[in-house]
């Protein structure tokens, strides 16, 4: 998996355990539920750090409780 699909992944995870939509997290992190939308779709072919700290804020949690899980551990970092 790539670090594109992982940060995808975790998102929905995150929306799952908190059963929570896009659109509400959109809501709570003040962005577009476009941005996430891309993220989700794979549009953005690089979600920014800036844009994770946002949806970061929108769950409540830390860059690092986001960044911890399971999901990160065998992402794949490629140069395009």
């Amino acid at each position: 998996m790539n670090a594109k699909e992982a940060v995808a992944k975790r998102i929905l995870e995150l929306c799952s355990e908190r059963n929570m939509t896009v659109n509400a997290l959109a809501n709570n992190a003040g962005i577009s539920p476009s941005t996430i939308y891309s993220m989700l779709n794979y549009k953005s072919q690089n979600p920014g750090i800036v844009s994770i700290h946002s949806i970061c804020y929108g769950f409540d949690i830390t860059l690092r409780e986001f960044f911890n899980s399971d999901i990160f551990v065998d992402v794949e970092f490629i140069d395009d």
